[in-house]
């Protein structure tokens, strides 16, 4: 490994930022979250309407999504837990970051109001809507293997197969693969250690509206997760809509929720300058 040695003076520079970002930490006062966005999903102008995508159950897709669109993704017909990745279309070693996401903000508990970090401490989205709550940032998705012991005999998709697709057709593969963020699946960490399926599932109807915060390839599984409570399994299809939204106003909710989200758009804002 190759050690990279530092002046003095770019030492005292980094520590003196490092200072400054702990104190505006420490100095700002979090703003308060909504609670669930309304049921049933309002309609999206037919205007602002870029391209409407139905994932069966079990199968994939993805999509290049440019700053300042959004998407929308709709449980139309019933429970699925459908699985996100997320690479930046200039540079695809920059990826979605699942782990820093949590770390950053203090909560595995995504939601409305709430920011998904890329590996390079950017933000790759705003959580601009959310009705459901119940989305699992640290699991994984399913396997050959995990649906195997699950489901004795049966002939089934997973999410890391169809995610190793996804990459493989936009020049990708397997090693490109980060954490998914697995949308509609209730897991938290348990008391006593490990990971559970908690709470109700998620409702027939339920969507997450994501903003862009930068050009992305955009990959989703429509599988379901490991601790989906089912036997059975039946993945409904769940529709994505890809449309313009508005330009965010100075005190966009995701923009200012955190000091941790103000430094996440001041680094967005390096990047496109």
């Amino acid at each position: 490994m190759m050690h990279v040695r530092r002046s003095p003076e770019e030492i005292a520079a980094n520590r003196a930022r490092y200072e400054e970002h702990q104190k505006r930490g420490l100095e700002f006062a979090p703003r308060a979250l909504p609670g669930p966005s309304p049921l049933p999903a309002p309609s999206i102008d037919a205007s602002a309407v870029i391209h409407q995508e139905t994932i069966p159950g079990g199968w994939y897709w993805s999509t290049k999504l440019f700053r300042g669109e959004a998407i929308r993704i709709d449980q139309a017909e019933g429970n699925s837990t459908v699985a996100l990745v997320a690479w930046n279309a200039a540079d695809t070693s920059e990826r979605i970051n699942l782990v820093d996401t949590a770390k950053v903000q203090w909560t595995t508990a995504l939601g409305k109001g709430r920011v998904v970090f890329s590996d390079m401490g950017r933000v790759m989205f705003s959580m601009i809507e959310d009705s459901s709550g119940a989305h699992d940032c640290l699991m994984g998705g399913s396997t050959a293997a995990s649906n195997a012991e699950k489901y004795p005999g049966e002939k089934t998709r997973n999410t890391r197969d169809n995610l190793i697709l996804v990459a493989g057709k936009l020049g990708l593969d397997r090693r490109d693969l980060p954490g998914v963020l697995n949308l509609f699946a209730p897991v938290r960490l348990a008391e006593a250690g490990g990971f559970g399926w908690r709470g109700k599932r998620s409702n027939s109807g339920d969507y997450v509206e994501l903003r862009a915060e930068m050009d992305m390839l955009v990959g989703f599984s429509n599988c379901p997760h490991p601790l989906d409570p089912d036997p059975t399994y039946q993945p409904k299809p769940v529709v994505i809509i890809r449309f313009r939204t508005a330009t965010p106003v100075a005190d966009d909710l995701c923009r200012t929720a955190t000091a941790e989200a103000v430094r996440g758009f001041e680094n967005n804002a390096r990047m496109q300058a």
